[in-house]
């Protein structure tokens, strides 16, 4: 299949077989059209940092606004067998997956928003078969996307105000993989890339130098930078550690002083290899001395955000970071672990909600229950604490760690508080406006500021305070209780 066939109208079939098979025995059982609330959530901060920048949500947008089955979909699926060879579907589902359309309630919140462990990142309330059957797709985006959006935010706190550019996609899980991961990077705060298709589909600037393999075809590198500067005297940054770094600087320098009489004006040059705060530090003395102070000195080599402050402490005199590999892959941590879990399913009978949650042996793995939203608190210091509560009932002020009973807070009346949940989608319909990338990049931005110093560090990161409200953390616990009756100690 060529990498333009990947992408299609309708991604129903992006998603797992068992969604299918759960679907098909919810229509079967007369379950199909029963309310249920979901949500998507995680239960670890990434890269063992204090906070999750969220990403992701205009591509859940898209999936869900095109969630429909086409013939060839339904036909795919009449075409899997069982283990005794008969169809796995029948064709009274496909017809009904064929006809149905997407009438959930959607709520999420907000791309670039700053985000903790067992917080609802979307809310998904509709009939239980249509929440089932989003559950990877939405998984897919939101996972990736948050995931590499907090290393980006990362990266450029180490930074310090430096320029970031994102080099990867060579090294990006793949086309698809590249595109997401340049668009979530963005959103934490990369200011251009390399990918010239990222830049085209989401208006974000492009950057770039020359490869080795441009001095290597030239008797001489000093020959290399000219013609370079030939083609590109206002926008040339000479990739100079081919042979010899010191003496690629110094023929960067020469080629400096011709393009300056010509007129022009040597941007910048890239240190690739070796040691890159001995070598930055020779490259800024070589042009202050020529008197070229405005040439940037690029730095990229595997560079992630404990080189960078490294770097950093130092002296490195960098100015602006290319971040391949360790960004795109997320490459120290290539998974966020988001999951996905039924908080509530209305009584067909009595028409009440009733709360649902996973039980586990793992204190960590229990969900918790309800129609849940998030309230931050915060003042003219920035964010002090979240309350994750469930809308049927008040919001007391007391909020309790899920994870350690000891762990309460008491907020005082009259805090200012908002609400991270935002309507979506209302039976359907899209209600919600997506901002342009760069606002959404600029609020991320304001997010992790508005985080106390300790907690953006990362190393032993500060646990900024997340729990559920009393009523909530009293309702999960009789239900625990209730599915624990008669266990043997």
């Amino acid at each position: 299949m060529n990498i333009s066939d990947r992408f299609r109208s309708s991604l129903a079939l992006l998603t797992d077989l068992y969604q299918l098979t759960m679907a098909q025995g919810y229509w079967k059982k007369g379950m199909a059209e029963q309310e249920a609330v979901f949500h998507l959530f995680f239960r670890k901060n990434p890269f063992k940092g204090g906070y999750t920048v969220m990403a992701g949500l205009a591509d859940a947008i898209d999936i869900l606004q095109n969630l429909k089955f086409t013939p060839e979909d339904t036909a795919y699926l009449g075409s899997l067998r069982s283990s005794k060879n008969q169809p796995l579907f029948e064709q009274g589902f496909l017809d009904y997956l064929q006809q149905m359309q997407f009438t959930c309630e959607v709520a999420a919140v907000p791309e670039g928003t700053v985000v903790f462990p067992n917080e609802p990142l979307l809310r998904i309330s509709g009939p239980i078969l249509q929440c089932q059957l989003v559950e990877t797709p939405l998984l897919t985006v939101i996972n990736f996307q948050t995931l590499v959006a907090t290393k980006a935010a990362r990266i450029v706190e180490a930074a310090q105000g430096d320029r970031v550019i994102e080099f990867g996609m060579r090294r990006a899980q793949g086309p698809d993989g590249a595109l997401s991961a340049t668009r979530a990077a963005f959103i934490g705060g990369v200011g251009a890339t390399s990918n010239l298709l990222a830049g085209q589909m989401f208006t974000i600037p492009v950057k770039g130098t020359h490869a080795h393999s441009w001095v290597m075809s030239f008797s001489e590198e000093q020959d290399a930078f000219a013609a370079y500067a030939d083609v590109f005297p206002d926008d040339s940054v000479f990739l100079v550690d081919t042979y010899n770094t010191v003496a690629g600087i110094k023929k960067a320098v020469a080629v400096a002083k011709n393009l300056r009489a010509q007129g022009h004006e040597l941007q910048g040059v890239r240190l690739d290899s070796g040691d890159l705060a001995y070598l930055s530090k020779e490259g800024r003395r070589l042009f202050d001395e020529a008197g070229f102070p405005e040439v940037s000195i690029v730095a990229s080599n595997d560079l992630d955000e404990y080189l960078i402050q490294s770097l950093k402490q130092q002296g490195a005199r960098i100015d602006t970071w290319g971040i391949g590999t360790k960004l795109v892959t997320a490459y120290d941590q290539p998974a966020l672990g988001g999951v996905y879990k039924l908080g509530a399913l209305r009584n067909a009978v009595t028409g009440e909600w009733e709360y649902k949650l996973k039980l586990s042996e793992q204190l960590v793995k229990i969900s918790n229950p309800g129609i849940q939203q998030i309230r931050r608190f915060y003042n003219e210091k920035g964010f002090l604490a979240d309350m994750i509560y469930s809308e049927e009932t008040t919001a007391t002020s007391t909020l309790i760690d899920p994870n350690d009973i000891t762990r309460r807070k008491t907020i005082s009346e009259g805090t200012s508080y908002q609400d991270l949940l935002v309507p979506v989608f209302q039976q359907g319909q899209l209600i919600y406006q997506t901002p342009d990338l760069l606002t959404i990049q600029q609020y991320a931005h304001q997010q992790v500021q508005q985080l106390h110093e300790t907690i953006r560090r990362f190393l032993n990161p500060h646990v900024y305070p997340v729990g559920l409200e009393e009523n909530l953390y009293n309702q999960k616990m009789d239900i625990v209780l209730q599915l624990r009756q008669g266990e043997k100690l």
